[in-house]
């Protein structure tokens, strides 16, 4: 018996359902679900995209905005720059970027709740400090200076401290890593980040 490629349409591309999911629901095979699949011209999503699926069951937890207005402009080239500098561009799946100065990262923040509308509540924090540091005051300090509620934060780690010198002044409150764990936004930052590559910068030599 058929699968009419209406069915599928909905079950698969529009509820996002996979294979499996949809035999189970039509009391037939996967076999069967994937051939009409086939049949119907119906692409199938890659392992990759099925884990994204998996983990965004709701859609994208970011927006992306189709037209900048002069701010956003200046936003998205300030967030790249940050992203670009000091962030973590080997991570494979997540939008990762550590620093101690609490201005920065709170900027680089304030760029993607700003910029892509992130759902803040996917947002994770992971902090190290020495062990001559009141790690609790830490942890209240970022959570207030970011806005975040302190439960988004990872374990705090706690290094043995070395000399005291000018690092360690400036690492008061530890380095704080910001988490957000999206392949899709990720992917997308680095995309952005290889237009600026390609960008000629090569400025005319004054006599």
């Amino acid at each position: 018996m058929e699968i009419s490629k209406k069915i599928l349409e909905e079950l698969y591309l529009v509820s996002g359902l996979s294979s499996n999911q949809i035999a189970g629901q039509l009391k037939c095979s996967e076999g069967k679900v994937n051939y009409w699949l086939l049949k119907h011209g119906i692409k199938k999503r890659s392992v990759a995209d099925a884990v994204y699926r998996k983990l965004n069951p709701s859609g994208d937890p970011f927006e992306v905005q189709k037209t900048l207005s002069k701010e956003d402009a200046f936003l998205l080239g300030l967030g790249l720059g940050l992203f670009w500098g000091e962030g973590n561009k080997k991570s494979p799946d997540s939008v990762r970027i550590g620093n101690s100065d609490p201005d920065l990262i709170k900027a680089f923040l304030y760029f993607l709740r700003n910029r892509f509308k992130i759902h803040s509540h996917r947002l994770r924090f992971g902090l190290q400090v020495f062990t001559d540091m009141d790690y609790k005051a830490a942890e209240t300090f970022w959570a207030t200076h970011l806005g975040v509620s302190p439960s988004q934060f990872y374990k705090t780690v706690v290094t043995v401290s070395g000399k005291v010198g000018t690092y360690r002044e400036k690492t008061k409150f530890g380095v704080l890593t910001l988490y957000f764990h999206n392949k899709k936004l990720r992917d997308l930052l680095l995309k952005e980040i290889d237009k600026l590559k390609k960008i000629d910068y090569h400025a005319d030599v004054l006599p």
